[in-house]
């Protein structure tokens, strides 16, 4: 996966972390999360506030 995968990062993130506050996760946190993904495999660097914030809203539509 790369950080442009954005459904299916939230797919893996629900999965990892299920009982986590989607809402209050800071995106330092996320950002380290995506990274421990066992498919990921992308530059950090390449990596942006939009796309967290995109992964974000993605883990939250995946949840409902």
């Amino acid at each position: 996966m790369r950080w442009t995968d954005v459904h299916d990062i939230a797919i893996e993130l629900e999965e990892a972390h299920p009982a986590v506050d989607i809402m209050a996760v800071r995106f330092t946190d996320l950002w380290q999360w995506v990274q421990q993904l066992p498919n990921f495999d992308d530059d950090p660097e390449k990596s942006s506030e939009k796309i967290l914030e995109a992964i974000q809203m993605a883990w939250l539509d995946e949840r409902d």
